[in-house]
């Protein structure tokens, strides 16, 4: 193997090595909401995010958070996160619903998502929930294929249905 590809590897191994899966905190949502825009951005609806940053921080980390998320760090900065919250079903009891799963573009395919997503089953286990929902559109393939890796079910009678309120 040409040393050159032999230093960017090593230099993969360990970047891959510095990142730490951590709950996020109050201090990371700014961060979180610069990926969130990222986010929007790549799924071509930029001006759907309309969240302001107050309530963004009173829902995850007031008096009665309605979500959660763990963080991505890489050298002091947050490179992903995964946000999920309780969904309650009927016919199964409390379910993590997985509302963002992202790695910022320059980190894709170094195996963050893979860390976030093995720390979401481990929490959702600890929870004791009875499974992880969540959606993705159907032209993104990455993101398909990469839940595929976990045997994902994929549902195709269930439409999305909305209702603004503003």
């Amino acid at each position: 193997m040409p040393a050159g590809i032999l230093c960017y590897l090593s230099q993969s191994f360990a970047k891959m090595n510095n990142v730490l899966i951590r709950e996020a905190t109050i201090n990371d949502c700014e961060r979180m909401m610069e990926l969130v825009n990222e986010l929007a951005v790549y799924e071509r609806a930029p001006q759907e995010v309309t969240v302001s940053m107050e309530h963004f921080k009173a829902s995850g980390f007031g008096d009665k958070p309605v979500w959660w998320a763990i963080v991505a760090e890489a050298d002091g900065v947050v490179v992903g996160f995964a946000l999920y919250y309780i969904r309650y079903s009927t016919w199964k009891g409390q379910r993590m619903y997985l509302e963002d799963i992202l790695v910022t573009e320059e980190w894709r395919g170094k195996g963050i998502g893979g860390k976030l997503m093995d720390r979401l089953i481990e929490i959702a286990k600890e929870k004791n929930f009875s499974g992880m929902l969540w959606q993705v559109l159907d032209w993104n393939e990455p993101a398909i294929n990469f839940y595929k890796k976990y045997n994902a079910k994929f549902d195709p009678e269930w439409v999305n249905v909305s209702l603004e309120m503003n």
